[in-house]
């Protein structure tokens, strides 16, 4: 087994345990960067459990892949339409909070990067 016939395995057992924890209502949504290929195999798992799921190109050989709710989906593909790096403070906040991530930390991480260093304060002012 070569080390990308590992990677795409190790990737595959992932996906699986996220389907897993979707069907479970654990995850509203899901976001995994993959191989176009894993994507493939991942699309044709889904549509077979009638889960909705859309894939967004990253680069020549990287896809995002989100599944879940309908609802979720919908919201992303409003405001998801560049690179990941490149939302706005806002967009990847809400981001983050619709993948479940933990919402101290986003509350951080927003806070951080909408954080502006304060304009110097002239003498006598």
């Amino acid at each position: 087994m070569s080390a990308d016939d590992f990677n795409r395995h190790t990737d595959l057992k992932m996906l699986l345990h996220h389907i897993y924890e979707f069907q479970k209502g654990v995850r509203r949504l899901v976001l995994c960067t993959i191989c176009p290929t894993c994507a493939r195999l991942m699309a044709e798992r889904l549509q077979a459990r009638r889960i909705d799921y859309l894939v967004q190109p990253v680069t020549a050989d990287k896809v995002n892949l989100y599944f879940g709710h309908r609802a979720c989906l919908d919201a992303v593909r409003m405001f998801v339409h560049k690179p990941l790096n490149e939302l706005s403070a806002e967009e990847d906040f809400m981001l983050g909070v619709m993948l479940g991530y933990d919402l101290p930390m986003q509350c951080e991480r927003y806070c951080t990067r909408k954080r502006r260093p304060l304009p110097a304060v002239g003498a006598g002012g």
